[in-house]
């Protein structure tokens, strides 16, 4: 996730401040003037811009006065208190902000300041620097936008700055989502939850896993925001608790805090579940319960108010509890920072990477933009993405991000597309692309939303997986980043190929003339094969050759397989076989078997086979039955 850096629009900082110290000549960006195309595109600011460089507004400028701090940053006539609120909680994260604001040490104003700073963004799998002047816009030498509460401090002036440079201006800064700018600062995977959907503040058991899920990411260094959803004619307007609607706060704390006084409050149980939030305005706090001034507070002992650093003062950051910011909070952002090192101690995960297009092709049937699950004529034309879960069970973490589109709101184009993705569970064997949605199990379909990032976590038993990211509607174009984390390498790759490739010997091997698909659901009443009455049976496919192995299904005579194999086949005349195993230390025991004769029917729903034991005649019958879905296809291309 940290590789290499790429200077944004080739503009390398070393380089140009070099040139500068050079010319003795202050840096100038041509690439974002000090002019109104920089300012807005259809907005202008309230009053007569001038741009002045940051000893112009002080007379004794930093980048940081005294570090960095949450409490540094307040909003400015932008509302992009989406922008701010995540500035916030980068501030809490020393390991993070070091590296959005890089060399942060000498680019503090000495001998070799040169008007030049530069700062790092995470953009679509890429850390990106960005270059920026110190040319900031005030009126009446005031800073309009971002700002310290400190009027010598510049760091998130100038952070904003390089964000707006990114966005084609300022104005494009207008409104946005918290947790996309976390990842832009962070490269984490972002998670969105509805707290209304999912019935947060009176689900008691969803409301307590919840804390648990939101205190487990804190505690791991993740960032987490919410808001409160607003009706255009509601935004930033505020409510009689104090709060106010369509406004971005960030989360600084999560935390049980221990109710009691002295030394008692340690053998006490009851624990206060408790949230902590700052308003990127600086002030405006909720005024209820756990607030500054509440008398809640009374219950809990001087030390703990301390470890909580507790102020009692309208600076932006309160607490509350945390059913009652279930209650008034509707949305949440959680921005995971995934840990993919090798060398680390704690839970590590394996993480695959890929860059995809929803595209067009001269040739129908070679698009990659056929839409949702809805269009089914078209939707398996969308790109395809095979993994595989190794363990009996395992989490799976899938993100999928599409390009930022605020650049574009200049032309009236910014707007998100509606996206989502599908997981099938396929064949254990399956190399090529999907053509046929009859027999393949959908075990899972995200939100699909006009969101920058729709996210899953699900759990998923062993098998193999296809994941088919896609547009809501057919034909849309677009960019998109896949991330699928599991605990396990996944072997995760994109399914590019329609079917085997015809080679240079194919005339004499032979060619394949059909498509056989096979799903054995399981099997009913096999014999006991040890001593504590069960049997481990596992099934395996056979066809020409090649064949295909389920899991072992321990102590049981009755299993469930649930095994998908997919068979390209050049000699359609000859027959499948489908044994049936137990699974020994010593050797493994045949049980049975069921040969498919050479012509196959279609049928859709599975069909109850007798098991019979191997021999010349085939003629002693086994107790048992294997249900088998057959699917015989001859089409080989795509859709």
């Amino acid at each position: 996730m940290f590789s290499s850096v790429i200077p944004y629009k080739n503009q390398k900082y070393s380089e140009l401040k070099q040139e500068c110290k050079e010319t003795k000549k202050l840096f100038e960006d041509p690439e974002f003037p000090a002019t109104n195309k920089s300012l807005f595109y259809s907005k202008p600011p309230p009053g007569i811009v001038e741009w002045k460089r940051p000893m112009e507004i002080s007379g004794e400028p930093h980048l940081f006065v005294e570090g960095i701090s949450a409490h540094d940053l307040n909003q400015g006539t932008l509302g992009n208190c989406w922008f701010v609120a995540a500035c916030s909680c980068l501030a809490l994260k020393r390991e993070l902000w070091q590296k959005v604001i890089p060399d942060w040490k000498e680019q503090e104003w000495d001998a070799t300041y040169a008007g030049i700073f530069h700062f790092r963004f995470w953009i679509f799998g890429e850390w990106v620097d960005v270059v920026v002047d110190d040319r900031l816009p005030t009126i009446n030498g005031e800073l309009i936008y971002c700002h310290s509460k400190l009027n010598n401090e510049f760091w998130s002036a100038l952070l904003e700055k390089a964000y707006a440079k990114l966005s084609g201006c300022y104005e494009s800064l207008d409104g946005g989502n918290t947790g996309d700018a976390v990842v832009d600062f962070t490269g984490a995977v972002s998670e969105t939850i509805d707290l209304v959907a999912g019935k947060y503040a009176t689900d008691l058991s969803q409301q307590l896993k919840l804390f648990d899920d939101l205190l487990k990411a804190y505690e791991r260094g993740g960032i987490i925001s919410c808001s409160i959803k607003a009706s255009p004619a509601e935004i930033e307007a505020r409510m009689d608790c104090g709060l106010v609607k369509g406004h971005a706060y960030s989360v600084t704390a999560v935390r049980k805090a221990r109710l009691g006084h002295g030394l008692m409050a340690y053998f006490k149980t009851e624990k206060a579940f408790l949230i902590r939030m700052r308003n990127p305005w600086g002030k405006t706090e909720w005024n209820g319960a756990w607030s500054d001034s509440s008398e809640q507070w009374q219950k809990v002992g001087s030390i703990e108010r301390e470890a909580m650093d507790i102020t009692v003062e309208d600076d932006g950051e309160f607490w509350m509890a945390f059913d009652d910011w279930c209650t008034y909070f509707t949305d949440v952002d959680v921005c995971r920072i995934i840990n993919t090192s090798l060398l680390s101690l704690d839970k590590t995960w394996y993480e695959a990477f890929y860059l995809g297009s929803w595209s067009r092709h001269t040739e129908p049937l070679h698009n990659r933009c056929g839409g949702c699950l809805n269009h089914k004529q078209t939707f398996l034309q969308n790109p395809q993405y095979l993994f595989d879960v190794t363990k009996d069970l395992d989490e799976v973490l899938i993100s999928l991000q599409q390009r930022d589109m605020k650049i574009h709101r200049s032309v009236g184009q910014g707007e998100n597309l509606t996206m989502g993705f599908v997981i099938f569970q396929v064949e254990l064997n399956r190399k090529y692309r999907m053509h046929d949605l009859v027999t393949q199990d959908n075990v899972g379909t995200s939100m699909y939303i006009n969101a920058r990032t729709v996210f899953m976590r699900t759990v998923l038993y062993k098998g193999r997986y296809v994941i088919i990211p896609t547009t809501f509607t057919p034909g849309v174009l677009g960019d998109f980043m896949l991330r699928v984390y599991t605990d396990v390498n996944s072997d995760c790759r994109e399914l590019i190929v329609d079917k085997p490739l015809v080679r240079c010997w194919s005339s004499f091997m032979g060619y394949p003339q059909t498509v056989t698909q096979i799903y054995v659901h399981g099997a009913e009443g096999l014999e006991n094969q040890d001593s504590s009455g069960g049997a481990d049976p596992y099934v395996i496919i056979n066809c020409e050759g090649k064949s295909v192995r389920s899991t072992v299904q321990k102590d049981t005579l009755d299993p469930e397989f649930n095994t998908r194999a997919i068979f390209y086949r050049k000699k359609p005349r000859k027959p499948i076989t489908v044994q049936v195993w137990n699974s020994n230390v010593v050797q493994d025991q045949f049980l049975g078997q069921v040969v498919l004769a050479a012509s196959l029917t279609d049928p859709r729903e599975p069909q109850k086979l007798q098991l019979r034991k191997r021999g010349p005649q085939m003629a002693d019958e086994m107790p048992g039955t294997v249900s088998l879905k057959v699917v015989t296809s001859r089409e080989l291309t795509a859709m």
